[in-house]
């Protein structure tokens, strides 16, 4: 059985046992494959593990338990998009009318130019990426098709000028090699928020407990 092949070699080459698909736990040997499948995501099972400093059948059993539980979702190719001809980068923010999210997220599938789209917190309610050949057909995108669809309220427009930074994914290792993944629950009764969530305090609570603090 691979689970019980994924608990034998983790015992002895280091790590927590992970358990094959829904519900997988990342350990360090899980973090280390991540990290150099990040540089190389072609690398051979026997490259990767030399790379991480395990056996070929444990790198392998690791690999296909992260693609099963979906810590790996998928392979593509990073492409150059100068060279591709869509040289122009441009973020799009977008204030959506409040009954009409459906309808925006609908149009917004029809558009193929559009790389990336999140719902934010802010002035603003959306914010879109694009990557278009020239300024004019960001300007012709903006007006002639965001600015015509009924559910877009506003929109503000700013141009990427260089693309400083751009990593692949990040990892809780890049931080401290040492982090462990394994958080403990927290009390709900302590009012202590998840990891990775966020807590919302309306403005009357907010001023209130300040006042208490003064």
């Amino acid at each position: 059985m691979i689970m019980t092949e994924t608990s034998r070699n983790s015992a002895h080459e280091g790590g927590q046992a992970g358990r094959i698909g829904i519900g997988l736990e990342l350990d360090a040997t899980h973090l280390k494959i991540l990290e150099v499948l990040r540089e190389n995501g072609r690398i051979s099972v026997a490259a990767l593990a030399e790379r991480v400093g395990i056996s070929r059948a444990n790198a392998y059993t690791r690999f296909e338990a992260l693609r099963a539980d979906g810590a790996i979702k998928r392979f593509t190719a990073e492409i150059d998009h100068v060279r591709a001809g869509l040289g122009i980068t441009a973020l799009i923010f977008v204030t959506v009318r409040q009954q009409m999210w459906r309808q925006f997220r609908a149009q917004l599938a029809q558009m193929p130019e559009v790389e990336y789209c999140a719902i934010t917190t802010g002035q603003h309610d959306a914010m879109i990426q694009v990557r278009m050949t020239d300024v004019a057909a960001v300007h012709t995108m903006v007006t002639e098709r965001l600015a015509n669809i009924p559910a877009v309220k506003a929109t503000e427009t700013v141009f990427i000028l260089d693309e400083v930074l751009k990593r692949p994914y990040v990892l809780p290792s890049d931080r401290n090699p040492a982090w462990s993944t394994r958080r403990p629950a927290p009390d709900p009764a302590g009012g202590e928020v998840p990891l990775g969530k966020m807590r919302f305090v309306g403005a009357a609570e907010g001023r209130a407990q300040l006042q208490r603090d003064l």
